[in-house]
């Protein structure tokens, strides 16, 4: 049973990450197709806030560990 996905399947993770053996234009749309769900991430943030730590986990995933630290 799959785990199922953050952002990226794992298709489109190795894809992304140049490990599939894909052609261009595939890969341009599969990585379209991750930046459109950049403009979803925001609503599920704004819901994410009204349940209290939740956004504040993803923005410790996210932030710190790209090596940032986390806006409150």
């Amino acid at each position: 049973m799959s785990n199922g996905r953050a952002l990226l399947t794992d298709r489109e993770r190795e894809i992304v990450a140049g490990e599939a053996d894909v052609d261009d234009p595939y890969r341009y749309q599969t990585i379209s197709r991750v930046r459109q769900r950049f403009s979803r991430l925001e609503g599920d943030l704004e819901a994410m806030e009204k349940h209290g730590e939740l956004a504040n986990e993803v923005r410790e995933i996210v932030c710190i560990e790209s090596g940032q630290e986390a806006e409150e």
